[in-house]
């Protein structure tokens, strides 16, 4: 029973490095800050979530297991924000691909809040 444990532990860490191996690629080959935000949060926190998996398979001890279920709380619970945050902080300071964006819901939020996206001559935000 241990060796096929091993062999599922190892694709596991297979399948995670695999993932976020995508999400490097995916952060170097993205044009804007929203899709490598994209690519940052989802694939590597997945990848990271099944190289655990792999570990705690592997390990099979309880100091192991409660290690890797402790780091996957906490980056289940921060990459989310993160990425929100970065995202909102793209879209204030314009530098997000508004072209090829097919819904704009913040905009409207923003202006009922009093935020304006004031741009200078060269396309930046004042004092950012």
């Amino acid at each position: 029973m241990g060796e096929i444990l091993d062999i599922v532990g190892a694709l596991l860490l297979c399948a995670g490095a695999f993932f976020t191996l995508a999400a490097a690629v995916g952060i170097l080959r993205f044009p804007d800050v929203l899709t490598r935000m994209h690519a940052a949060t989802k694939p590597q926190v997945f990848g990271l979530l099944l190289a655990l998996l792999g570990v705690m398979v592997s390990l099979r001890t309880w100091h192991a297991t409660a290690l890797c279920l402790l780091v996957m709380a906490f980056q289940v619970a921060t990459a989310p924000s993160a990425g929100h945050m970065v995202g909102r902080t793209a879209y204030r300071t314009g530098q997000w691909d508004e072209e090829h964006a097919e819904v704009d819901e913040l905009a409207d939020d923003l202006a009922e809040a009093g935020f304006t996206h004031r741009l200078d001559d060269t396309g930046h935000v004042p004092g950012g």
